[in-house]
């Protein structure tokens, strides 16, 4: 491809391809592989929403048709989920890297299910820390997802959970309410961020009871110094009720769907992640942390401007 030019990196055969116009996609077999970024929003004090994160989501193609990303990972052998998980990852920072505001933060996912060994933990962490280095990435802007996917060993989650954070990254437990991301994953690995998951909080906000018991998570969790983050939130009403439960953060098509690189979100800009009472901020590369005089450090820079 004339313009383009190959990124060799520890991803087995996969190849990264950097193109004319500064995009990244990555090459597995038959597939091409493109990120998209979607903008997670915290809730100021003044009602007003900012950008604070992008989550990075791996696109699928085949001779240039979209495949469902769900479908595309179902068909890899389970030998090269490590290397498609790698090469999804430098993709996402790559690409976060050139195309997204420094000031804010990145969510990226890991299946623990295939982190059971620490040796191969180092290994993929050594080279995920090259390319943040390669990419100017401070690891504090970083949120690794902890997957629902069971595990080998809790012992064995809660050391690959620690390797994260000791490489200066934060947590977040994903799908939170799904399969195996209950509340003692909660207990055991005391994540920075829980992530609910969008079908449960979608049964649950339809019944006065179900928004009770939400907001009595939200208020349980920040308690214990973890902030909240909604996701999957595809109505304004939906949208209301997070308010109300008094969530950190929130994510879905209401306010942003997902872009494939380069993509309009470097017009928005972004602030600094809520803070978690008790806690200090993790600010990220040029950012000075927490507005001043904001309780909880919540942002107060608008986005869309207050709802109404």
């Amino acid at each position: 491809m004339a313009g383009d030019r190959i990124l060799s990196r520890s991803v087995g055969p996969a190849h990264i391809i950097r193109h004319a116009d500064g995009t990244a996609s990555g090459v597995w077999g038959i597939m091409v592989l493109r990120s998209a970024f979607q903008p997670i929003f915290a809730f100021g004090d003044d009602g007003k929403l900012s950008v604070v994160a992008f989550e990075g989501l791996l696109r699928p193609e085949r001779d240039g048709e979209s495949i469902s990303p769900t479908s595309f990972l179902a068909d890899v052998p389970p030998a090269d989920r490590m290397h498609v998980e790698t090469l999804a990852r430098t993709l996402h920072l790559i690409n976060a890297g050139t195309f997204l505001d420094p000031h804010g933060s990145l969510f990226i996912n890991f299946d623990p299910s295939l982190f059971s060994d620490r040796e191969l933990i180092e290994t993929v962490l050594r080279d995920m820390r090259l390319v943040l280095h390669e990419t100017g990435i401070a690891p504090g802007r970083i949120v690794c997802e902890v997957t629902e996917q069971p595990t080998s060993s809790s012992h064995a989650l809660y050391n690959f959970v620690q390797t994260l954070r000791g490489n200066g990254f934060r947590i977040a437990i994903d799908d939170y309410g799904a399969e195996d991301s209950g509340i003692q994953r909660i207990n055991d690995l005391k994540p920075d961020i829980v992530k609910f998951d969008a079908h449960w909080i979608a049964r649950l906000m339809n019944t006065k009871p179900g928004n009770a018991l939400l907001a009595a998570m939200v208020a349980e969790f920040r308690a214990k110094g973890i902030l909240n983050l909604f996701e999957g939130i595809e109505e304004p009403w939906q949208l209301e009720l997070a308010e109300q439960c008094g969530v950190d953060m929130v994510q879905g098509y209401v306010l942003a769907r997902p872009e494939l690189v380069p993509t309009s979100f470097a017009a928005f800009g972004t602030v600094a992640m809520p803070v978690a009472p008790g806690h200090e901020a993790a600010p990220a590369a040029g950012s000075d942390g927490p507005a001043p005089g904001k309780p909880n450090g919540r942002p107060s820079r608008p986005f869309f401007g207050k709802r109404g």
